[in-house]
């Protein structure tokens, strides 16, 4: 049904809106609250905890509930989650009030993914998480403009309260979940047409594991989102401890990074009309590897911050087109259940990479950020060309 589909983007707007509020506000926050500078580092680590929870115990939340009750109720625990955080007086609160958030956050995620992927063409998979992209670049807008004339805790106020009316909009969509149609040409050929013709498969994760190829998804993945995260973290740093890039250069180059995905995900949604999940998420790497060709030639400082956007060009396809492919090359049934699997190792990867890097650019030197992101990019370079290996086999 193509009226669903503006639901569904404005769904992702919501996931992506709270995902960089807490870093712009945190200035503001940790001193009312009795923390430290560092302490966002446990608020973040309790989130993620929590939507990789609930990313795999995605398949069981939308057996129960489907896919459109559990988008709302996800939207309304992480509207939930960013009222409480408006409400926060002490650290330890902040602390309780992210469980409901990212419990919320995971749920979403898998569950929203894996429905595209089996209901409509590839595109719409690169125009989603186009729309995150939004949703992530104005959660901070709407802080710092609440900052201007107020508070913090209005900031996080005004986004309970889009997460809430985000959260109404789904309520009332719901009658729409089981009709998806073949209108508009909207689904790939031969996906299914409602939550009834798929119902997810009983298998258990260890069977999961066995099917050829999904552990080599799993660890392609890991390493996306590893690069992801640690590229976008560590930019500002490596540009101004590694090449004498003045600070506030260095962090307007950084946020190029993720420009570059918003604008390379609304591309690539017109690019898979031409091109499959495979080929997108072979130039997806390629560009990546021309970006950090650009970071460790010995050129000037601009062609640091050219490669940081191509960078994020290259990324933009991969994440999409990787969960985009799940149904086809693992079976519509499976689908939901490695969505989750995929999502917790995003999550994972996301948690313990960018860390590690930290500490190795602390004992080593900043200057080895092309060099760790370019073996995360030649491992899931190896992954993905496994993965398609084994779904030729079989």
């Amino acid at each position: 049904m193509p009226a669903l589909l503006p639901v569904i983007y404005l769904t992702f707007v919501s996931l992506g809106l709270p995902d960089s509020a807490l870093g712009a506000a945190w200035p503001s926050m940790y001193g009312g609250l009795g923390a430290g500078v560092s302490w966002v580092g446990l608020v973040s680590a309790i989130i993620c905890l929590g939507t990789i929870a609930s990313s795999v115990a995605s398949v069981s939340v939308v057996r129960r509930l489907g896919t459109g009750k559990t988008s709302a109720v996800s939207v309304v625990m992480t509207a939930a989650g960013l009222m409480g955080f408006s409400l926060c007086t002490e650290f330890w609160q902040l602390c309780l009030w992210a469980v409901p958030y990212g419990l919320g956050a995971g749920a979403i995620d898998a569950a929203l993914n894996s429905y595209v992927a089996i209901h409509y063409a590839s595109r719409h998979m690169s125009w989603l998480h186009c729309m995150w992209g939004v949703g992530a670049s104005a959660g901070p807008m709407i802080v710092a403009r609440c900052l201007l004339g107020s508070t913090w805790n209005v900031g996080f106020r005004v986004l309970g309260v889009i997460q809430l009316v985000i959260a109404a909009v789904v309520t009332a969509s719901l009658p729409f979940w089981n009709r998806v149609g073949e209108k508009a040409g909207e689904k790939s050929a031969g996906r299914a047409a409602s939550d009834e013709d798929v119902r997810p498969s009983d298998a258990s994760r260890r069977e999961l594991l066995r099917v050829p190829g999904v552990r080599e998804c799993l660890i392609c993945f890991f390493c996306y989102c590893a690069f992801e995260s640690t590229c976008g973290a560590w930019a500002a740093s490596y540009c101004t401890l590694a090449r004498g890039v003045s600070a506030g250069d260095a962090a307007a180059w950084a946020s190029l990074f993720y420009v570059g995905i918003t604008a390379g995900r609304a591309v690539s949604g017109f690019l898979t009309m031409r091109l499959n999940d495979g080929q997108l998420i072979r130039l997806g790497q390629a560009l990546i590897a021309v970006g950090l060709a650009l970071l460790l030639a010995p050129l000037p400082n601009a062609a640091a911050m050219v490669g940081l956007v191509v960078c994020g060009l290259g990324c933009a396809p991969i994440y999409p087109s990787i969960i985009h492919s799940t149904p086809e090359n693992f079976g519509a049934s499976n689908a939901l259940a490695l969505t989750g699997l995929q999502m917790a190792f995003a999550y994972v990867g996301s948690l313990v990479m960018s860390p590690l890097f930290g500490v190795l650019a602390e004992g080593v030197s900043p200057a080895i950020y092309p060099f760790y992101l370019a073996a995360l990019l030649a491992v899931m370079a190896l992954m993905a060309e496994a993965v398609n290996r084994a779904c030729r086999r079989a």
